[in-house]
């Protein structure tokens, strides 16, 4: 019995030795098992080669290297659309029906009379004169069209037209509006402003900066925020028969947090912009626990130039704030804040202790 103790004792002792042996291996070795991101390892400033090839420029923060506002400019496409975009009257279309009265000739077109229909070849049927052309004439035109051949059987013609149901002319959207469909053009143009108010408007999460008109298999981006700053609107854009518009949701312009911050998920960037202050408030701030406000970084990728810029910034200084309320993030920028050495320190004893724990409770048998 005391020889079984014996080696009982003995085994704990070696146990524990091993328990210490591997604590002090995975101290050492910390660098491997820290949990989460990796900062330490950039260069306080300057562009470097990483291990996966690509190639980083970082810099701090400051008044001098804050990125420019990006400035929007009209493209030849969507300059030529509003030019072309000119109010003008209703053409009639095939589908359409038009009322049209005689004037002192009712046994001609009784009141009854339900409408001459536009067929699909762009004709209506009237008596005395037959098939007579009507679709892409505005009404004005066709009335004059319509007196003319009248005259050669009426001693006095004055033909009362207008459309009395708008059935031809139409234009469709989908995507993040609130009442997607098909939607008829009637006697007022409508304009891009129009037809999304027809639709309800965008979403919640549909980017009203980010629409997409299709015309005769042309696409054209547009967006109503970007046409303002530039002197134009959304009403100076009328839509045609067969145009369709799609609203792309805010998915598409979001920026990513990840790290020490209250909420970790993307910030859609709205239509007015957001800035990095802005972005830090919408995922409620630092996490005032873990998060090191000496090492917020940006990281923006610049397809272009085939780098990739590392901004960071102490937001534990108060004259860095402004920097952080005029820098404007861009879609797909990354927000990362370091955890402090605490609190990474914290995650690789949290690593440590399940196993001296395990180690501890073996030696206890």
């Amino acid at each position: 019995m005391i020889y079984k103790n014996s080696i009982s004792r003995h085994q704990s002792a070696k146990l524990l030795c091993a328990s210490c042996l591997l604590s002090i291996s995975m101290l050492s070795s910390c660098t491997t098992i820290s949990p989460g991101f990796q900062s330490g390892d950039l260069p306080p400033i300057g562009t470097f080669t990483a291990a996966n090839g690509l190639q980083f420029n970082v810099q701090p923060l400051s008044l001098a290297n804050l990125p420019p506002k990006q400035t929007v400019v009209i493209d030849n496409d969507v300059s030529r659309l509003i030019q072309e975009s000119k109010k003008a009257d209703y053409r009639i279309s095939q589908g359409d029906v038009l009322n049209i009265m005689l004037i002192g000739y009712p046994d001609i077109t009784p009141a009854a009379t339900a409408g001459y229909p536009v067929d699909q070849q762009g004709f209506i049927q009237f008596p005395l004169i037959g098939r007579i052309k009507a679709s892409n004439l505005s009404v004005p035109q066709f009335t004059a069209n319509l007196r003319g051949q009248l005259q050669r059987y009426l001693k006095y013609s004055d033909p009362q037209v207008k459309v009395l149901d708008y059935r031809g002319n139409k234009f469709f959207i989908d995507g993040d509006v609130k009442q997607p469909g098909e939607f008829t053009i009637a006697d007022t143009q409508v304009s891009l402003y129009g037809a999304l108010s027809m639709a309800g408007g965008a979403t919640s999460t549909g980017d009203s900066n980010n629409i997409v008109l299709n015309r005769n298999g042309k696409s054209y981006s547009l967006g109503l925020q970007s046409l303002r700053q530039l002197g134009s609107s959304g009403n100076q854009i009328y839509l045609r028969n067969g145009d369709s518009i799609h609203v792309n949701s805010q998915s598409r312009n979001r920026v990513y947090v990840l790290g020490e911050l209250g909420k970790v998920e993307p910030v859609s960037i709205p239509e007015h912009g957001l800035s990095l202050a802005h972005v830090l408030g919408e995922s409620r701030g630092l996490d005032p626990n873990t998060a090191n406000a000496a090492k917020i970084y940006i990281i923006r990728d610049d397809l272009k130039y085939q780098y990739t810029n590392i901004y960071y910034v102490d937001m534990k200084t108060l004259t860095n704030f402004p920097l952080a309320n005029r820098f404007d993030m861009q879609a797909n920028d990354i927000v990362y804040v370091d955890p402090t050495g605490l609190a990474r320190w914290n995650r690789i004893i949290s690593l440590i202790l399940p196993s001296t724990s395990t180690i501890s409770t073996i030696s206890d048998f």
